[in-house]
């Protein structure tokens, strides 16, 4: 055998597995796609030999559609995470100063060390709660805040009313990032009217992802849309060519056939309750999480122990917290097997 046919075996070899009950770390989506966005990948493949879009905006106009908002309010990046760098290589210098929770996503420290930019951090409270005076307070010497609705990784929210005042706080040259990369995950009730919230503060960038309840992780695709005249500042830094074929046709696949998609939020949904009301039956705390995943404090449970040796794949941290992404009725069973186990 060649060395290269080798190493193709090995590269399709290291392919994740599309269901894998044990990996529960990164708040993945727990299905693979959806049929519809199968069909519609596949029949992209046959132009990859073509460049996509210089500038993505067909993209661009498609997600401005479906969020009601207009097409020069949103930029495009490589997953949230392209999305944030975009702008922190926009509005930010070498030493300007982030202000961020603790702990919180795992990306904003990592992309602070990048953009050469000094963090505040602001912990959080005992129910995993953001501490939005103190961050307030911390944006007065800052160039940007990032607050994450739901939260990662405790799953809170904050009410809309208190983001609101605490952005009113904010100075209007510094700009706050909101993250609601599991924002599909919220009842209507529970979410910030994005569009009216930028119309209104001009600071502020609303940052979204197909990467958690659309599934489409491995396609790094997320947006953000804000003001205007911060779009436009934001749309400079577009990479040229940096949005492939496959974005698009995956997005618009999965807007047509949203229905279905929404009964896999539905799913996920219902699963996290039910852990959550299983944990509490078994006086195990956990935030009161409304995202794709479960969060336990530590405390005075050592989680890593607990978990350890069991194959389940989960986020621990350094103060003994411990995040379970929601998966098959399987994996559920795995994690209150392990908990049980331990008592």
């Amino acid at each position: 055998m060649t060395a290269s046919r080798t190493a193709l075996l090995d590269a399709v070899g290291a392919l994740p597995q599309a269901v894998n009950p044990l990996a529960l770390s990164l708040n993945e989506c727990p299905f693979p796609p959806l049929p519809a966005v199968r069909s519609a990948l596949y029949a992209a493949n046959d132009a990859v030999n073509r460049y996509p879009e210089f500038l993505p905006q067909r993209l661009r106009s498609l997600i401005a559609g479906h969020d009601g908002i207009a097409e020069d309010q949103v930029i495009v990046g490589a997953g949230a995470t392209g999305v944030i760098m975009q702008v922190l290589h926009a509005v930010t210098s070498p030493g300007d100063t982030i202000v961020m929770s603790a702990p919180t996503f795992d990306g904003y420290p990592i992309f602070a060390q990048m953009a050469r930019l000094r963090s505040v951090t602001v912990p959080l409270d005992v129910h995993g709660h953001h501490d939005l005076e103190a961050m307030a307070e911390a944006a007065a010497q800052a160039r940007v805040v990032a607050v994450c609705r739901p939260h990662n990784p405790t799953g809170t929210i904050e009410p809309a009313d208190d983001i609101e005042r605490f952005l009113s706080r904010v100075p209007e040259d510094t700009v706050v990032l909101l993250d609601e990369a599991y924002v599909e995950f919220l009842a209507a009730e529970q979410r910030i009217d994005g569009p009216s919230l930028v119309s209104r503060f001009g600071n502020v960038v609303v940052v979204r992802t197909f990467s958690k309840a659309y599934g489409l992780a491995g396609l790094r695709i997320g947006y953000g849309f804000c003001a205007p005249d911060l779009s436009r500042q934001l749309w400079r830094m577009q990479l040229p060519f940096g949005i492939g074929h496959t974005a698009e046709v995956a997005v618009a696949a999965s807007y047509a056939a949203e229905n279905q998609l929404c009964q896999r939020i539905r799913m996920i949904a219902a699963e996290r309750r039910y852990l959550q009301m299983r944990l509490w039956a078994m006086s195990v705390y956990s935030t009161d999480g409304q995202a794709n995943f479960v969060y336990l404090p530590g405390r005075s449970t050592p989680w890593p122990e607990v978990f350890d040796g069991t194959g389940l794949q989960l986020r621990h941290y350094p103060d003994g917290g411990v995040r379970i992404t929601i998966g098959s009725r399987q994996s559920t069973r795995a994690v209150l097997g392990a908990v049980t186990a331990a008592r």
